[in-house]
């Protein structure tokens, strides 16, 4: 068991992102993305999938272990599946689930990865962990697409944390220089690290994030209040692995296989808006059924727009002024209002009564917002 605590303090964020962006070399290695993103596969089909979080009397021990019986209560995720969905075929040979809960402290992440031969190599902080087996959770706290964190690890309990200002798709950087304020992390291996000659049963990971680490880059408040949304989702890169001279090596020029909560529908972490849902609870454990967010189709319809519009500059070098020049299917199309120049442009939907009665509106950039009056 192996144990990492976070004490960086802070007073100002923006005074933190003067930190080093991470290097144009590396940034195509800080997580999943398309370096040519085809922007013709819109969200659209993807059906984001959600958990009830549910609040806590009594913060967990961060030692890796599970034990606590706070943990015993709280039920399972689905099984991880594929980042490209559920039809993709070949599903993980190895299951993957998580947990959550929270406290006025922090959100409470717990992991359980099967794994018969658990290894890894990598013990600097924020190293490219997932060169080696990791976990990762990806969080967008006001669920904008902009200034989202990614946390790394490995079964070292080694870690990468970074703060994306916005999709590497939409030419976002990633501040590597960022630390989650406070954040605690441990893993437990149930098993031999880094010995292939036994069968292992696997590892688990427990995370402590604190709100103040996720307050920074939202204006969203922390803690969160009953029925509360938060957009998350959680990865598990597996290698394809040998044994040479008593040794876990790589299968050379393989790629790695990525399994998820909520499916990609693509081969690339960074599409925030793809992302699973927690569903904030104050209720008794067990009692509160899922609820989706109810302006979610208005906002993937947004976020068709987009695509549509990215995948109509690629071919014409402008955006369209006009919806019927985009390729685009819905009931609810005329009631999107759509300016554009050349160069940038906006869409907005007002959702009903029963939806939240806000207009939302999305722009090139991917930046989705709530639309205040003026």
């Amino acid at each position: 068991m192996i144990v990492r605590h976070s004490l960086r303090n802070t007073t100002d964020l923006m005074c933190r992102l003067n930190s080093l962006f991470v290097p144009a070399a590396l940034a195509a290695f800080a997580g999943l993305f398309l370096a040519s993103p085809t922007w013709a596969e819109s969200p659209a089909k993807i059906q984001p999938r959600g958990y009830v979080v549910y609040q806590t009397a009594k913060a967990p021990k961060i030692d890796g272990k599970l034990s606590d019986g706070e943990w015993d209560k709280i039920p399972w995720s689905e099984p991880f599946v594929d980042i490209e969905g559920t039809d993709h075929p070949t599903p993980p040979r190895h299951q993957t689930r998580m947990k959550m809960m929270w406290d006025d402290q922090a959100l409470y992440i717990a992991a359980q990865l099967d794994e018969p031969n658990v290894w890894a190599t990598l013990t600097e902080h924020d190293s490219v962990i997932f060169y080696d087996p990791d976990f990762e959770v990806f969080i967008d706290p006001d669920g904008d697409n902009h200034m989202y964190a990614e946390l790394e690890l490995n079964a070292l309990n080694t870690t990468w944390d970074l703060l994306l200002t916005m999709p590497y798709k939409d030419g976002g950087k990633a501040v590597n220089g960022w630390e989650i304020i406070r954040l605690k992390t441990a893993v437990s291996v149930n098993g031999t690290l880094n010995d292939p000659s036994d069968v292992d049963q696997g590892w688990t990971v427990e995370i402590a994030w604190p709100w103040k680490g996720l307050q920074e880059l939202s204006t969203a408040k922390f803690p969160p209040t009953d029925g509360d949304r938060l957009r998350i989702d959680f990865s598990r890169v597996e290698w394809d692995v040998v044994v040479e001279n008593g040794k876990t090596v790589k299968v050379p020029n393989r790629p790695e296989h990525n399994w998820v909560w909520s499916p990609q529908g693509v081969i690339n972490m960074h599409r925030p808006e793809t992302w699973g849902e927690a569903f904030f609870s104050t209720q008794p454990i067990g009692s509160v059924k899922f609820k989706p967010d109810p302006a979610r189709d208005y906002k993937t319809l947004l976020h068709s727009v987009y695509y549509a519009q990215k995948a109509y500059f690629e071919q014409h070098g402008t955006y369209a002024a006009e919806l019927s020049d985009l390729d685009l299917e819905s009931d609810f199309l005329q009631q999107i209002k759509l300016t554009a120049t050349p160069l940038s442009f906006h869409a907005s939907i007002q959702t009903p009564k029963e939806a939240g009665g806000e207009t939302w509106v999305i722009d090139q950039n991917s930046l989705l917002q709530q639309q205040t009056a003026e």
